[in-house]
Order: structure tokens, then sequence, then C-alpha cells
């Protein structure tokens, strides 16, 4: 009986997402290909180290421990999605075997991007450090995030994990920031908000996985009632720009979702980086770069390059391009 993916939470994450790959992207950039096939063959037993979103994702694939049977029935299934050929990703699956991370299912495509094959894996969020892999996937409306340089959360003292989302643009799609974008105004920004205060928004590229992540907690609130005892370890925190009255669409859009956060900021500008640094997320989702210049210095931080946010602007007057 084939092994279905309908209900489970799926990512898929490049290489790039969960290890560090410095040295062998030096080697691909400088030497070319062929150097990089022998480097990796030469380096085939030796590790390569945690990346950005290694600790989210071995701390996501710890939640599998949550259910009866977690090697045939997982909550949470992890895809590598690799622009490597198979013999120059055997270092990559090596590496998490060295690493104990629970990922059995690999996708290698030599120099290609594999972002096509997110909805045939029911893929709710697809992370790497490619850019343009990461644009071409939005612009195809696939849940897809940049993995930046950033602060990595070292803290194995215990088994947590702490998610947080920026809102709009992230959960949301872009209405909200597209009134705010033309009229330039905070105060008509909130009278719209106001106003369409029952009016839930759509989708946004992460709501997806929002949904599946709330799912997981359900099964921990099921096991504390069986488990008085036991601490739920995963943790969802909105950190927004947004603030009061703009706040109650949100909530009322999360509610209608069937989700709920464990923790909502809504900071009407105050720099996140400040709130990052005290709540410690293993992964922050925003869409503003802006943002993301102080989030990236506290946190492991991924860019959703979605929206009027991440539109660049049409020129006014000049002379017309002849292309």
């Amino acid at each position: 009986m084939p092994f279905s993916l309908e209900d489970r939470l799926v990512i898929g994450v490049a290489s790039s997402a969960v290890f560090d790959l410095s040295e062998s992207d030096a080697v691909f950039r400088s030497q070319g290909e062929e150097h990089y096939r022998r480097y990796q063959e030469t380096n085939l037993s030796n590790p390569l180290g945690k990346g950005i979103a290694f600790s989210f994702v071995k701390r996501l694939l710890s939640l599998n421990n949550l259910c009866p049977k977690p090697e045939d029935d997982p909550l949470v299934e992890v895809v590598l999605l690799s622009r490597n050929d198979p013999d120059t990703g055997l270092r990559v699956m090596k590496s998490i075997e060295h690493h104990n991370l629970k990922i059995t299912r690999a996708i290698f495509m030599q120099g290609k991007s594999p972002y096509e094959y997110i909805p045939a894996l029911n893929i709710s969020l697809f992370l790497t450090g490619n850019k343009p892999d990461v644009e071409e996937a939005i612009k195809s409306g696939f849940p897809a995030g940049q993995v930046l340089k950033s602060a990595i959360v070292d803290d194995d003292h215990d088994d947590s994990l702490r998610i947080a989302f920026d809102f709009d643009g992230v959960l949301a799609d872009d209405e909200s920031e597209t009134v705010m974008a033309t009229t330039q105004s905070l105060a008509k920004f909130h009278a719209y908000e106001t106003k369409n205060v029952l009016q839930p928004h759509n989708p946004g590229p992460l709501k997806e996985f929002l949904v599946r992540i709330s799912k997981i907690q359900s099964v921990e609130e099921a096991r504390k009632k069986q488990e008085p005892n036991y601490k739920n370890r995963l943790r969802v925190s909105i950190v927004t720009a947004r603030n009061a009255p703009s706040h109650e669409r949100a909530l009322n859009t999360l509610k209608s979702w069937g989700v709920m956060a464990n923790d909502a900021f809504f900071l009407g500008g105050i720099e996140k980086g400040k709130v990052l640094g005290v709540l410690r997320p293993h992964i922050f989702f925003d869409d503003q770069s802006g943002h993301l210049a102080s989030a990236s210095s506290v946190a492991p931080s991924v860019h959703i390059p979605f929206g009027v946010k991440n539109t660049p602007p049409v020129p006014t007057g000049g002379q017309k391009s002849q292309g």
C-alpha cells in the first residue's frame, strides 16, 4: 500500500537550509562542478555542520514521538529537495544519518530547482538558501522561504519548538499591506481594518503550514489530558507590526481558520528584533527585509518574498525600455 502524505505535515528542505555548505559552495563557485564533485567524494565521510534551520527541523521531527507508530504513521515528514545529483548528494544523506535526522525521502535534480514537486508531495513549507528558487516558487503560488544568514538558537537543554510568524504577507495575503502602501496613512489602514474586522483575510503562503502545525498542537493537548504532567513542546507566536485596533481582524482571521497562537505581539512599529531576542524562536518568518535585518541578528530567520512589499515599484515617467 503506498505511503500517503495527505494527512500529515510535510516540509521540504534543501541542504542549504539544514547544513553549513559554505566550504563546498566556495569550491563550486571558485573551481567549478568537476572539482566540487571530487571535493564531495573526498569528504564523503566528513559530516556537514549544522545550518540555520537544523534545530527547527530536528525538533519538528522529534514531535513524531507523540504518535503511537512514528515509523509507520508519522505526524511530520521531511523530504530533502536538492539541486545536487544523486552522487554529490550522497554526502548530504550521510550527514543526515550522522546527525540522526529522521529524513529518508529525497529528490535530487542536477542543477535544477525541485520546487515544482511541492504540490505532488503535499508540502506546506519549502526551505532553501537559494533566493531565485524561493522567488520562483512563490510566483507559482507555492509555500517557500529563503533561509537567511542569521543567529542560531543553541538550547539543547530542552525539546521545545518555538515558531514565530509575521502576519501580513506570511500567514495572510497582502490585502492590508496594499492598503497601507497605496494610502501611506496609518489612520486609513486602521479604518480599513476596523471596517472589515469580521471579514477574514485570504490565505498567505504559510497559512496551510500553520493549520497543520495547529493539528499537532491538538495532539499535544490530547496527550496532556491523558498525562496531566505532560508539558507542551510546541509554541506558536505571532509577531506583527500591527497594533490596536487592527489587531482584532488578525485574531478573527486565525479563529476562522481554526487555529490559535500561544502568543501574539502587536508591536505597532517597535523593532521586532528586541522582542525576538527574548522570545528566542527556533525559526521566524517575515515578508519584509527591513524587519528581518534586526530579527536575523537574534533568531534563525526566513524571508517570504510575497506580496506588495516584495514587488518593485512601477517606474513613473522616463523612457520606456525597448525590451
